[in-house]
């Protein structure tokens, strides 16, 4: 029978694994913390104070990260959401990056194209993210790409660009609508306050 103490360490290894696998910052720190201090009870256990101390020092790192990002995102500081050309070499070679991962939450969209309205979603000034629409009146815009990678998908990005960014104030929008792609898309449009009309999803935006 195994030994109930390994057991411990062998669960705290684990976790340590697996969120280095992790691509979200988020859900990498939470499942990495909880390894942490779950190796530092193994430490405990074994009466090995070099375990207990880095683990527990491990643990603090990650609390203080989580804090911050916690800090960032109720202020709604991790994004900044900045207008661009359509026409940008930035753009285009984002936007052809992770063309696999676009389509798998939007697949309806064909690509960047000179009529489009465009912004980018910005975190520590690194682009993370983009917005593609197209004006359908004077006051309203469709949005054909909404995207954030994967990384910083966990911190709504579209509550920034949907709440007090501006980013559609200047150019007149008051009204955005969208399609609902994928399961996972049409989810994150309920979370940010679209409501379902007939074959699209409509929004008023300050």
């Amino acid at each position: 029978m195994a030994d109930p103490v390994e057991l411990v360490g062998y669960l705290a290894s684990a976790l340590i694994v697996i969120s280095l696998m992790m691509s979200s910052v988020l859900k990498l720190r939470v499942v990495n913390l909880v390894g942490a201090v779950i190796f530092a009870t193994y430490g405990v256990l074994i009466a090995s104070l070099p375990v207990v101390l880095t683990n527990g020092a491990i643990t603090v790192i990650n609390v203080a990260h989580l804090s911050r990002l916690w800090r960032q995102r109720a202020g709604e500081t991790y994004f900044e959401v900045v207008d661009v050309a359509p026409d940008s070499e930035l753009l285009r070679r984002f936007v052809e990056f992770h063309a696999d991962d676009i389509a798998n939450f939007q697949p309806e969209f064909t690509g960047v194209r000179s009529d489009h309205l465009a912004w980018m979603v910005l975190h520590e000034a690194a682009p993370v993210g983009v917005v593609l629409a197209s004006r359908t009146t004077e006051h309203e815009a469709h949005i054909e790409l909404d995207y954030v990678t994967e990384a910083h998908r966990d911190f709504t990005p579209g509550a920034v660009l949907f709440g007090d960014s501006r980013a559609f104030e200047s150019h007149g929008i008051t009204r955005v609508t969208s399609t609902e792609g994928s399961a996972a898309h049409r989810r994150y449009l309920e979370r940010m306050g679209f409501a379902h009309d007939g074959e699209r999803w409509v929004r008023e935006v300050p």
